[in-house]
């Protein structure tokens, strides 16, 4: 097997080496993309989907007092779970592309100076904005720091989203008034905390059983927990 593998190169010479190195990387790049949660509108579901984010989330309402639902939401609104996510590019004729509106980037759409802020702030140099972890820290940090300022209640996703969208300065200017487009996106993502938060009391027990427990029983744990979550929801109708 190697000495035909070695002959096939060796015909196609460099070019082919290239191309199959080429779709290494390619193949192992792809592997280490987060896709986003299959059922955004269900944070159990995304949290049994992906319980290291249920982890992380629960760490930074340990550490800041943000409920988990709008940290989510945050996210959600954000770049709905896309680890990469960028603005739009801008086109010149229909055909060149050209730059970014803005340096916007990863799950928490945090610009490069805020980000460069955080990293300075918290000592965290390695922190990643394609990093799940580190954009929920981001938040819960962002959100304290609005709070502060501000007086917003952690509670309030509405408020504290606009503030993240003008910053506390211009929160407490008022700007977002002139920007019904702002307060409409920002009444949207408190719904959805307060639905994230709904369901979170549902399945947090079974969250919290820890990770030995789903390794021990899986899937099939995890789609029980879900069944008596729904036998719960139906009961209460």
């Amino acid at each position: 097997m190697e000495f035909k593998v070695c002959e096939t190169l060796s015909k196609r010479g460099l070019s082919g080496i290239v191309k199959i190195c080429s779709l290494t990387f390619l193949l192992l790049a792809s592997g280490c993309t987060t896709a986003p949660p299959q059922n955004l509108d269900d944070v159990c579901e995304i949290f049994d989907e992906y319980y290291d984010w249920y982890n992380a989330a629960k760490e930074v309402e340990k550490k800041y007092g943000v409920p988990i639902g709008v940290t989510m939401a945050f996210i959600h609104q954000e770049s709905k779970f896309v680890e990469d996510a960028r603005p739009p590019r801008e086109w010149f004729l229909w055909i060149f592309p050209g730059s970014r509106a803005s340096s916007a980037y990863g799950y928490t759409q945090a610009l490069n100076g805020t980000w460069s802020e955080y990293q300075k702030k918290t000592g965290q140099w390695s922190a990643d904005r394609d990093d799940f972890t580190d954009a929920v820290d981001f938040i819960g940090w962002y959100n304290t720091r609005t709070i502060k300022r501000t007086g917003i209640r952690k509670h309030d996703a509405y408020r504290l989203y606009l503030a993240y969208h003008d910053g506390a300065g211009g929160y407490l200017k008022g700007t977002y008034k002139k920007k019904p487009w702002l307060m409409k996106v920002s009444r949207k993502v408190d719904r959805r905390a307060q639905m994230y938060n709904r369901q979170l009391v549902q399945c947090r027990s079974s969250l919290d059983s820890g990770w030995v427990w789903r390794t021990l029983f899986g899937a099939n744990e995890i789609e029980a927990s879900r069944n008596r979550r729904f036998a719960r929801l139906a009961a209460d109708l």
